[in-house]
């Protein structure tokens, strides 16, 4: 017996993800928590595993396509034991969940007959996982159609009004007015008419969309829809599609649809890119593969996704929200280079492998315990300030996924043996795409290596809610004037300072980064203040 495997929770308020590596094929014999596929959500790359032994038989995405949170991810016949165990959780509500989500893309296999299921509420906005029920806008016992409004339910945000997924007969409302509603949990019971007991999934691009029979008194109410689009009009459309469209800079009431009522589908957005207004979502020639690129007229348009999509918004969302102040300082490495050079010989034998990073965040953190304002965060009315005890440092890493900052842990506490070998693990895992949750949450300032790649000065954007970040520049030999006023070569780094101009000064940040330099130029000092 062929089932489908759930694409389980990935992450805390994770709702989709890309699918950025099949590591098995259709046919291929897989073992129980066997990776079966690599995802990038906007934090990480997470690898998948299987959850029972068996054979694929159909990954129902391709490489590049957004594969969404309780929905199914690929189809398996799982081994004798693990079929019996499999039972249970294909009549659990998550799988008739993802059922629901997916069965515009199901094509029936076998005879029909009317079915009860449960309408998953649906996500309804960023971070929302309840809504109170506000109104019903069906009775139990009535027929409604597809894209029918059932109720209106309030988040914390708005009124939103939840739309039916099929045609049917409502069966048993779950929710008294007032009721707090769950969002991924059933909200009524619909009774289906004319669905397979046994259904396949199929891409919905190489076959046509099979659509619930509806009741005649329900056709009566339903009146023909033209596809003609105006501004005004509201347009049908599934979330992903609006997303396609919204990610192509289209306007997605102005896309004719090709679906019943006028329904729009992504091959509609993607004809209507292309200049072919014409053309159909239901005989399209597509492989199902998603649209990442666009190219017309010598241009190129390229959807933001994953880890590049998290970092515009946190950036975006830090220089709206936060007064930057940039502060330039340069520091005299000569001393610690030396110092360095002599370390890195003895601990390499020890597989330890000391760059400069760990010097930087230790002096940072004996400058912090002096200036404790830097290791704060204000609320967003500005109105308190939390200080942290621990120094949690983050470094921006330039990973193949986009830009990652992991922050390591009690800098306070480590030495810079342990900073070292915390350093090479996080900067590791950030580069491949497969740095914990855990590493990339909790930080209280941060440091930014651009210098590694060219660059001597530049501007950091904060990594809100932190009230700090430096820039390290190149490391270049310069001509300096040394004590006795004679000119000789040194290691000079040029850093940059940026501070939130809310609750620090530009006193406070020179002090700060004095102290910090005075660690970094003589190294001794910075050991003496370690014990």
């Amino acid at each position: 017996m062929s089932i489908d495997f759930i694409l389980p929770d990935i992450g805390e308020g994770i709702v989709e993800c890309e699918l950025v590596e099949w590591l098995v094929n259709e046919g291929d014999i897989i073992v129980e928590d066997q990776p079966v596929a690599d995802v990038m959500t906007d934090k990480a790359l997470v690898q998948i595993p299987a959850m029972h032994s068996g054979v694929v038989d159909k990954l129902y995405y391709a490489k590049g396509d957004i594969a969404k949170v309780h929905q199914p991810l690929f189809a398996m016949t799982p081994s004798d034991g693990a079929a019996n165990d499999t039972v249970a959780v294909q009549s659990s509500s998550s799988t008739t969940e993802a059922a629901n989500e997916v069965s515009a893309e199901l094509t029936p296999q076998t005879s029909t007959e009317t079915i009860v299921e449960d309408f998953i509420l649906p996500d309804i906005g960023e971070g929302i996982v309840e809504c109170e029920v506000v109104e019903w806008l069906v009775t139990e016992g009535d027929v409604i159609v597809e894209d029918q409004p059932v109720a209106d339910v309030m988040t914390d945000k708005a009124l939103v009004q939840i739309p039916a997924m099929y045609s049917g007969k409502v069966v048993k409302l779950h929710y008294a007015k007032g009721d707090i509603a769950k969002v991924h949990a059933p909200l009524f019971a619909i009774e289906r008419i004319g669905v397979s007991t046994h259904t396949k999934a199929v891409n919905n691009t190489q076959v046509p969309e099979q659509k619930a029979k509806v009741p005649e008194q329900a056709m009566a109410k339903s009146a023909p829809v033209s596809n003609e689009k105006t501004l005004n009009t509201k347009a049908l459309a599934s979330p992903a599609v609006r997303r396609v469209a919204r990610e192509m800079n289209v306007n997605i009431h102005q896309v004719p649809g090709s679906g019943k009522k006028g329904r729009v589908y992504k091959d509609d957005v993607v004809a209507f890119i292309n200049g072919n207004t014409q053309g159909s979502a239901k005989q399209s020639d597509a492989t199902g593969s998603s649209v990442n690129s666009i190219v017309a007229g010598g241009k190129r348009v390229e959807a933001i996704r994953g880890v590049k999509a998290a970092m515009a918004k946190a950036m975006v969302n830090s220089v709206s929200t936060i007064p930057h102040f940039t502060y330039c300082e340069e520091i005299d490495m000569t001393k610690l280079i030396k110092l360095r050079l002599e370390l890195k010989e003895i601990y390499a034998k020890q597989d330890i492998k000391l760059t400069m990073m760990p010097f930087f965040m230790k002096a940072m953190s004996l400058a912090l315990k002096e200036f404790p304002i830097v290791n704060s965060q204000v609320n967003e009315d500005c109105t308190e300030l939390t200080y942290f005890d621990d120094h949690n440092i983050g470094m921006a890493v330039d990973s193949k996924v986009g830009l990652l900052v992991p922050n390591i842990k009690q800098v306070q506490t480590k030495s810079i043996l342990d900073l070292a070998q915390d350093i090479t693990k996080l900067t590791n895992d950030a580069r491949s795409g497969r740095v914990a949750s855990a590493d990339l949450k909790g930080g209280t300032i941060s440091i930014s290596n651009i210098g590694a790649i060219g660059g001597t000065v530049a501007t950091p954007i904060i990594n809100k809610p932190e009230a700090a970040i430096v820039a390290l520049g190149k490391l270049q030999t310069l001509p300096r004037f040394n004590e006795n006023g004679e000119v000789e070569a040194r290691s000079i780094m040029q850093v940059s300072w940026s501070g939130d101009h809310r609750i620090i000064d530009g006193g406070t940040i020179a002090r700060f980064s004095n102290l910090w330099k005075s660690f970094l130029e003589e190294p001794t000092n910075m050991l003496v203040h370690m014990a």
